[in-house]
């Protein structure tokens, strides 16, 4: 008896001899989740990524971990193991910090955080010493390296006269005041007494005056200087800049407020003297504020030319001489009547080990905040297409000023000026 043949029918109503062909449903096209190559830190090791990001020493033949993403795990020496995971039993997740593997944005995965190889680092992290540019003591005090420079004194405002000139002045001066008494009492003429008062009297008038207005006359002699314009200053000139300012490598931040991103901050500690007080500093006269603490920090910065639009980077970190004329603002005022220091104040006072005894303090703060306007004045120096202003070898003179009756002043190093007020808004970089 002969076998039946089955047959089935098709769309179009025609027999056929055979069963029907069985209908498989279509998949879903999916992304390719292939594997990413573990390089174990070293880029030679990346294959078809390597060659794309053009990473020097690549070979043009694929490598061995590249041209397994199809076995479903990737080995690697002694770090064996898939790739999704890494050498402990979790998932392995991005992270900023730590020494297990790291995942880059293009999908490279190192040994390492970001910035710690060769392709990831970033200038600017580190000063030349290797070590980081700022780090918090123990105390809570932040430390800076050698890149940010410490003023520890006063802008030193002097006046160029000769100690010869100085010493003739005095020996004149008292000759002439031997021989007025002299004739005084032996003659009873006041001729010569008159002329050397006189003489004497605009003199001292003269030094006081200057003393008192020195640095005014100094901030003016600033203020009326043209800015020059960066494109055409020329190697070794002496210039005025004004513009905004932005943080170079190593923003600053203020000690009491925590005012981050400065490129230029200090913050003074001063104590009212009475009679029979404690004094401040050996130099510390009764009735009088002194200067109990002081730290003050400027590091290098850019400036963005107003006249211009050309952007400068001014070095005034790494111990350069810096002349800032900053106000700084009270933050904290101790009085008689108001003695309570709050939490904040005792724990800056506790961080730098200074007492915090029944005394009237004022702390004063300045910073310059990254945005504010500020005026440099230094030399323009070009170095490998490098535009900078440095601190002149030179001391600054103002000149004579005749109608405010100013003899020159001199300053050393960069100056640097800021009028904006401190509690305003900046210009947003």
């Amino acid at each position: 008896m002969g076998t039946r043949i089955p047959s089935h029918q098709l769309s179009s109503g025609l027999y056929v001899s055979g069963r029907p062909e069985q209908h498989k449903p279509e998949r879903q096209p999916t992304m390719s989740s292939r594997s990413v190559p573990y390089t174990g830190g070293d880029p030679k090791k990346s294959g078809e990524l390597g060659k794309m990001l053009e990473v020097p020493g690549v070979d043009a033949k694929p490598s061995r971990s590249s041209s397994q993403h199809n076995s479903g795990s990737v080995r690697s020496g002694p770090n064996s193991g898939t790739v999704g995971r890494n050498s402990g039993s979790g998932p392995m997740t991005r992270k900023s910090s730590g020494s297990g593997p790291m995942a880059l944005p293009t999908g490279l995965i190192t040994s390492g955080p970001v910035g710690s190889g060769p392709i990831g680092k970033r200038s600017g992290q580190l000063d030349q010493t290797g070590a980081p540019a700022a780090a918090p003591s123990a105390g809570g005090k932040t430390v800076y390296g050698s890149a940010v420079t410490s003023l520890a004194e006063e802008v030193k405002v002097g006046y160029r006269v000769s100690r010869a000139v100085v010493w003739v002045f005095l020996v004149v001066v008292a000759m002439g005041l031997l021989v007025g008494v002299f004739l005084m009492v032996a003659v009873k003429k006041f001729v010569i007494l008159v002329a050397l008062a006189a003489v004497i009297v605009p003199v001292v008038a003269l030094t006081v005056w200057n003393c008192v207005w020195g640095r005014r006359g100094l901030l003016g002699f600033v203020k009326r200087y043209p800015d020059a314009e960066l494109r055409g200053a020329i190697d070794g000139q002496y210039v005025k800049v004004t513009g905004v300012v932005t943080c170079g490598s190593i923003p600053l931040e203020s000690s009491y407020q925590r005012i981050p991103r400065c490129v230029y901050v200090s913050t003074e500690l001063y104590e009212y003297k009475g009679l029979g007080g404690k004094s401040a500093n050996p130099k510390h006269r009764c009735f009088t504020w002194g200067s109990r603490y002081s730290e003050k920090y400027v590091a290098d910065f850019y400036i963005s030319d107003f006249q211009s639009g050309l952007r400068a980077l001014v070095k005034a970190g790494y111990g350069a001489k810096v002349a800032p004329f900053v106000e700084p603002t009270t933050v904290v005022d101790v009085t008689k009547d108001n003695r309570e220091l709050s939490p904040n104040f005792l724990g800056w006072l506790g961080d730098r080990k200074l007492s915090s005894d029944d005394r009237i303090m004022r702390l004063k703060e300045g910073y310059i905040k990254e945005g504010s306007t500020v005026s440099v004045m230094g030399v323009v120096r070009r170095h490998d297409n490098v535009l900078m202003i440095v601190p002149s070898t030179e001391p600054v003179s103002t000149g004579c000023q005749w109608i405010r009756c100013l003899l020159p002043t001199y300053v050393e190093g960069l100056i640097l000026t800021c009028e904006d007020n401190q509690n305003s808004d900046v210009i947003p970089v």
